[in-house]
């Protein structure tokens, strides 16, 4: 009897806390300790942003986003951020890439192995933790990369004849003075493409800088119109907002359906989970995109500003010899660079060819765009100016 009553406690215990559980999940309250970025609030028994530390995940999510980090490079970019392991040394791979997939911070609360509506402030938006997740997936199969060597222009241009990758070597001729060469790999097979010093790329890479840079005067022009579209208030409704509206209640009822159908027993478990999560990252997308219904001209204002922040950039690195930074900056604007009979080049994105076209005096189309824009246009002989606005 005994065994028995203490047996009966046991489980009544077990069920109690379970029960208990439960309930937490509902309400959307933080199980456990607060992950990294997060803190325990004893009053309200739930989790909220550090000040500090939530601010240092933010930024480590949106440099792993750019592309332009591995998993040791962003783990010592959180070292530098205080962010290491017990003994001082900076993160291993597997806990920045667990940091990485942690949905924690767009405020869902895993229990068993299913993820739960949150009732917590999250830290990152849905559009940046996707950003992150597809770099990752890209990826996942990491190639054994050599130690580099300090040529600056290795890595950023392909050989126009065979598609192969272009190397650099050192050359010393016979008076003891040493250059760099650039020439194709040939993996491939045969190549005809000859030698190029690197002084001559250099050279070609500065015209194309020149092409694509504004007098400082026409860029301070444009950051001003910029300036004066952020302070516009725009209030847009419509077919879009409803819209919207209707594909968040969809959503929720095919939440509520697959929820019955694995109550029914209709559906295994991990298909339930992975329908579940899937309808529950696509219904944070579309609240997200519902709270920020009516900032259309902010979302594109942004990118415009940072397209002049490059004009700015192109301005500068005209003028200096850092051509590592050369090299970055055109790996941002175009894309396919290649190098066929000494020769560099590169394919630029529609903005930009159109800055090069109006830089080089073919701006008729924005001479008509001036005239038909008086207001933001006032001298419309100036038409390299208005090469940004005609994306």
């Amino acid at each position: 009897m005994a065994f028995g009553q203490s047996k009966y406690f046991s489980d009544n215990l077990v069920e109690n806390v379970k029960r208990g559980i439960r309930q937490k999940i509902r309400r959307g309250e933080w199980l456990t300790l607060a992950p990294f970025g997060y803190v325990n609030n004893l009053k309200t028994k739930n989790i909220e942003p550090d000040k500090v530390k939530s601010r240092v995940i933010k930024r480590a999510f949106e440099e792993y986003a750019t592309g332009t980090y591995t998993l040791k490079s962003l783990a010592d970019f959180l070292a530098d951020h205080g962010v290491v392991q017990k003994k001082g040394t900076p993160l291993a791979k597997v806990s920045v890439v667990k940091m990485l997939t942690n949905r924690a911070y767009l405020g869902f609360i895993k229990h068993r192995g299913e993820w739960h509506n949150e009732n917590f402030e999250p830290i990152l938006t849905p559009s940046l933790f996707e950003a992150v997740q597809k770099v990752l997936t890209s990826r996942k199969e990491p190639r054994k990369s050599k130690v580099a060597l300090p040529f600056a222009f290795t890595g950023f241009a392909k050989c126009g004849e065979c598609g192969c990758a272009i190397t650099a070597q050192y050359a010393t001729n016979r008076f003891g003075t040493r250059y760099t060469y650039y020439r194709c790999t040939k993996k491939n097979g045969k190549c005809a493409q000859p030698y190029t010093q690197e002084k001559v790329l250099a050279a070609q890479l500065q015209t194309l800088l020149q092409s694509v840079s504004l007098p400082f005067s026409e860029i301070e022009e444009m950051d001003k119109q910029i300036t004066a579209w952020e302070k516009e208030s725009i209030s847009e409704k419509g077919s879009v907002a409803q819209n919207l509206k209707e594909k968040i209640r969809a959503n929720e009822e095919k939440l509520n359906k697959l929820v019955s159908v694995f109550l029914d027993g209709d559906i295994e478990r991990g298909m339930y989970l992975q329908r579940k999560d899937l309808l529950m990252r696509e219904k944070v997308g579309l609240l997200e995109s519902e709270t920020n219904f009516g900032q259309q001209r902010k979302n594109w204002v942004e990118p415009l500003r940072s397209f002049v922040l490059s004009l700015k950039q192109a301005a500068d690195l005209e003028k200096t010899p850092n051509h590592l930074e050369w090299k970055k900056f055109f790996q941002k604007i175009g894309s396919n660079p290649e190098i066929k009979d000494k020769t560099v080049s590169i394919r630029w994105g529609e903005l930009w060819d159109f800055t090069a076209s109006a830089v080089g005096g073919r701006g008729g189309q924005c001479a008509d765009f001036a005239l038909q824009n008086p207001l933001l246009f006032p001298n419309p002989e100036n038409v390299s100016t208005c090469a940004v606005f005609l994306n």
